[in-house]
């Protein structure tokens, strides 16, 4: 199992196991973790799902694509620089312990 914590705009501590092989944005909304969204379901097609990416770890995912960045710009929330859709993080070992803040607002 993979752990994440998810750190939210008013600093509440969110946490959740979950398997390989899934988005983060599945996990957290089969968790029902508080301010991710997903209501596209994963398609690419929202920004509701967006996170931003602890410093320590934005260098351990793959680049975003551009259709993620592009996608980031009807964020509702300020993007940040490790800012990243939530949807095309593909769980894997090498992120247990991942950490990402959830901007203040999503819609």
């Amino acid at each position: 199992m993979i752990h994440i914590r998810f750190i939210s705009a008013d600093q509440t501590v969110q946490d959740l196991q979950a398997a390989p092989g899934q988005s983060l944005m599945k996990a957290a909304t089969e968790a029902n973790i508080r301010g991710i969204e997903g209501d596209c379901g994963g398609t690419l097609t929202c920004a509701t799902c967006h996170v931003i990416v602890d410093p320590a770890w934005a260098q351990q995912l793959p680049p975003p694509v551009a259709d993620e960045t592009d996608m980031l710009d009807f964020a509702a929330s300020p993007v940040e620089p490790e800012s990243r859709l939530c949807c095309q993080i593909q769980l894997t070992p090498a992120l247990d312990g991942l950490v990402v803040r959830l901007p203040a607002q999503q819609h």
